[in-house]
């Protein structure tokens, strides 16, 4: 380890050694945070939160938390994790220190989260930036827009946890919306937003789904400077095919594909369709369904 004027120690690899280091992977996603500008903007970020005299920051407490979860950690406890390596993560707080931040930030929560949602989107710009050719948002226009992706997940409670509450599956627990911004066939998915909500939200609430959408759009590089229109899709399943959420994009001028039920008569309708006014649909990679009937 040398001496470093960044949040987290600078760490160098050498294969002579004898021993090895718990979670040294996690060095990766440090770096990368590093690079990317979200360790220095998060701190700037919530600056405002951080008392005179302080010894901890804010924006380092938030991210020692996201790289916990990462390393599988669930709740604010498995901090400690970071805090046994400090020759790794550096100055990890307290129990009670991590438990004071995120008392003080969920008393506005909304403004916290506009901070930490700043911090993020500016990141993520960076990260497309670097990508180049192989960002997501590269060359996307109106016949090959960026898409959205949203879906609903359901999380178990396994006690009487803060609005935990019976789900439509019958369990109990927490039902909360995402959207992810689709990397195509080759990625996986890039989580964008989200909304925590109790067990028993509706799946279909219009509310919820475009509050989720307009925070999927303020997430996106450039998001404020331009209508982002139909170079953005936002596809969503039956629980967003409802007119309100319709109406929405719509107005914000998006492209969009929404699920709903088949009912028997909708299906009667459909056989009724000439072969002619079919054209084919095509999978993400640009090859043609091949249509079959289910009966």
């Amino acid at each position: 380890m040398s001496n470093h004027t960044g949040i987290y120690p600078l760490l160098a690899v050498e294969a002579t050694g004898t021993s090895i280091v718990s979670h040294a992977g996690a060095v990766l996603l440090l770096r990368t945070a590093d690079k990317i500008g979200l360790t220095s903007r998060l701190s700037e970020s919530l600056a405002r939160w951080r008392k005179p005299l302080a010894v901890h920051d804010p924006g380092k407490t938030v991210l020692d938390l996201a790289v916990a979860v990462a390393l599988g950690g669930d709740c604010l406890a498995d901090i400690a994790v970071l805090r046994e390596q400090p020759a790794v993560f550096g100055p990890v707080a307290s129990d009670p220190t991590v438990s004071r931040t995120i008392t003080e930030l969920a008393r506005n929560p909304a403004t916290a989260l506009r901070a930490i949602d700043r911090a993020t989107a500016a990141a993520r710009s960076a990260v497309w930036s670097l990508a180049g050719t192989a960002a997501p948002d590269h060359d996307v226009d109106a016949t090959s827009p960026l898409v959205i992706d949203l879906d609903a997940t359901l999380v178990t409670a396994h006690s009487e946890k803060q609005h935990a509450a019976p789900t439509y599956k019958k369990g109990f627990g927490f039902h909360p919306l995402l959207a992810f911004i689709d990397h195509g066939p080759a990625g996986g998915g890039e989580p964008v937003a989200g909304m925590l909500r109790p067990g028993n939200a509706g799946a279909n609430t219009a509310a919820d789904h475009i509050t989720v959408i307009n925070a999927a759009l303020a997430g996106l590089p450039g998001a404020g400077r331009y209508r982002v229109g139909k170079k953005v899709l936002i596809r969503m399943d039956g629980a967003g095919g409802t007119k309100k959420t319709l109406e929405h994009c719509a107005r914000r001028g998006l492209s969009y594909s929404a699920g709903f039920t088949l009912t028997e008569a909708h299906a009667a309708m459909v056989d009724r369709l000439p072969q002619a006014a079919w054209t084919p649909a095509y999978n993400p990679d640009g090859r043609a369904v091949v249509p079959h009937r289910v009966v």
